[in-house]
């Protein structure tokens, strides 16, 4: 049974579409349509997003096919993305569509 799940082929991160606790199997169908396997090493809570591979540290955060921001520190596999180890990024908007 999935409990994960990915939108993007480019996403690397994932959204728990269950509560899931540390050491469980996360199983979501990844970007090439087959099921994947990784394990939780936090707690998520339902709709909570974790780590589908390493992050590195400054390493744009992708869920949705979206920058959603940057890495603030690295992030290891299976580990929830949150405020704690996300920051924001400003889109430079007075530069946009040159």
């Amino acid at each position: 049974m999935l409990n994960g799940m990915i939108i993007d082929a480019e996403d690397n991160v994932g959204v728990a579409i269950e509560s899931i606790k540390k050491g469980e199997v996360i199983r979501y169908v990844n970007g090439n349509k087959k099921i994947d396997e990784i394990e939780a090493i936090e707690d998520l809570q339902i709709y909570h997003k974790f780590a589908i591979y390493d992050i590195a540290k400054d390493q744009p955060i992708i869920k949705y096919g979206q920058h959603i921001g940057h890495a603030a520190r690295p992030i290891m596999k299976g580990e929830h993305v949150h405020v704690h180890n996300v920051k924001s990024v400003r889109e430079d908007l007075q530069h946009r569509g040159e």
